[in-house]
């Protein structure tokens, strides 16, 4: 049968993993350095991956196996099992650095050391129960905070778990829900925004708010903008 798939051209992906992150039925892995379609029964041809920043995903029609939403989300449950009894993906996989509020440790100048205390930190990667969050006070920055703010490390960091978020970026659906099911373990203590002063930034506050509500938490929420110019 004729319908709509997923198309990667393979000379613009660079292997950033977007595209997995917004496939809901699993079709995408990143199989050496690449983005890759599992199987076209995986596909339902609907392009929530569409959201490359390199372009490299488009949808064609031709010739391809009906979809099976059965088969997928089986498959994607297997695979999710699997990692997680293999420690899940290296990369995301939820530690804390050092105390919170506790100086970085001075290293040689030949190495690159992270001055965070968590990790992930992209809100749509960092698990909603990482043992970090107990009592933690979060701070849901924009990812131009880091950049407009020299000293957001000094006066920030300390004291709080930071996540970082775009909401003009990123689609705003995955953020609410994994917000929401942070604030709703209970064992959030608070919750200050960090955006910058254009508009769009605005839904950083936004997306707060609806996931307190959201989450039914009554809890204090600072926002703090930052200023252009």
């Amino acid at each position: 049968m004729k319908r709509p798939i997923i198309e990667i051209d393979e000379a613009k992906c660079n292997g950033c993993g977007q595209c997995v992150l917004d496939c809901a039925e699993g079709a995408l892995a990143v199989i050496d350095g690449k983005a890759r379609l599992i199987s076209e029964v995986f596909c339902d041809g609907l392009g929530a991956c569409l959201n490359c920043p390199q372009g490299a995903l488009t949808l064609t029609t031709r010739e391809a196996a009906e979809f099976d939403e059965k088969a997928a989300l089986a498959a994607k449950a297997r695979r999710e099992a699997s990692e997680s009894a293999a420690g899940g993906c290296p990369g995301s996989a939820a530690r804390s650095l050092r105390p919170l509020g506790a100086p970085a440790a001075a290293v040689a100048n030949t190495t690159l050391r992270a001055e965070l205390p968590t990790w992930p930190i992209q809100l749509r990667l960092v698990p909603s129960q990482a043992p970090f969050m107990d009592g933690a006070h979060l701070l849901l920055a924009a990812h131009c905070a880091g950049f407009a703010l020299p000293r957001l490390h000094q006066d920030w960091l300390p004291g709080r778990v930071p996540l970082i978020a775009c909401p003009k970026l990123e689609d705003n659906a995955p953020l609410l829900e994994k917000l929401t099911d942070i604030l709703r373990g209970g064992r959030i203590t608070g919750l200050t925004v960090l955006r910058m002063s254009v508009p769009c930034c605005g839904g950083l506050e936004r997306l707060a708010r609806e996931a307190l509500n959201r989450a039914g938490r009554d809890l204090p929420l600072e926002s703090r903008v930052v200023a252009l110019g």
